[in-house]
Parts: C-alpha cells; sequence; structure tokens
C-alpha cells in the first residue's frame, strides 16, 4: 500500500505549540485539583537555592526551554541542572511537556501566587508604603 498525500501532512508549528500549552496549563489545573491544600515546604526549598531561581528567571524571559538551552546559560554539568530542575519539578514549579525527543520545561506561577496570597498580600500596599517612607526619612536623617 502507498501513502497517500493525506497522511504526509504537515503538522502546523502554530498549532502544535498551541496543543503544547494547552497540555501545560492542563497540568497544572490538575496538579491543584488533586492536591487541594499542598505543603509549601517545597517550594519555599526550591526558591532557596539561587541556580533554581536562576532557572526559573530563564524560563520566565523564555518559557518551554529544552535542558540544553537551560544549560547554555549555566557553568554546570548537564546532570547538575537536571536534579535542580527536578526538584522545581517535585515543586510543581516546573512542568514538563514532552515534544518528540525533546523535553520542554515550561515555568507554573501557581505556587508563587499562592505564596504570595497567603503569605505577601496580607501586608497591605498602604502599610508597606508608609514603612518604606519611614525607612527613607529615617536613613536621610542619619547622614
Amino acid at each position: 500500500m502507498g501513502h497517500t498525500n493525506q497522511s504526509r501532512k504537515r503538522k502546523d508549528p502554530a498549532a502544535s505549540q498551541a496543543m503544547l500549552l494547552d497540555m501545560q496549563a492542563i497540568t497544572c489545573i490538575l496538579y491543584r485539583m488533586s492536591e487541594r491544600d499542598p505543603s509549601t515546604d517545597k517550594v519555599f526549598k526550591a526558591l532557596g537555592d539561587p541556580t533554581r531561581r536562576l532557572l526559573l528567571d530563564l524560563l520566565c524571559e523564555e518559557n518551554g526551554q529544552t535542558l540544553g538551552q537551560l544549560c547554555a546559560h549555566l557553568q554546570m554539568t548537564r546532570q547538575s541542572v537536571t536534579q535542580h530542575l527536578d526538584l522545581l519539578e517535585e515543586a510543581n514549579l516546573v512542568s514538563t511537556v514532552r515534544k518528540g525527543r525533546e523535553k520542554l520545561h515550561f515555568i507554573n506561577p501557581v505556587p508563587l501566587h499562592d505564596i504570595y496570597e497567603r503569605w505577601v498580600r496580607k501586608f497591605e500596599v498602604r502599610r508597606l508604603a508608609l514603612l518604606h517612607e519611614l525607612k527613607l526619612t529615617l536613613e536621610g536623617s542619619g547622614e
């Protein structure tokens, strides 16, 4: 049997990228549905390391990078970067999607938002602004 022209059609790259983003969003949503009260210890542990914070910054700049792309910005072995990415994935700060032979890494902002909502937001903007003004005043008068 010969192949028809229809079976040899190439996939639209834009549609493929949209499907990857949909899969990444679904992964984040399903995690949140399955873990109603997630422990934030893993998130804080993951954020406690400067290399892992750099990896998150790199993914924030350009989401969907491969291990090789991320390694290009770091002075460490692929194995070390993989270990850091595994910890970020365990904390649900990074999700991955396979695209052929590549594994794409995506930042998941949901755990960071949860931390913001629980620990940061409770400090009102007005109070923080007043404290900041007081700090500047006190520092200025000490000179």
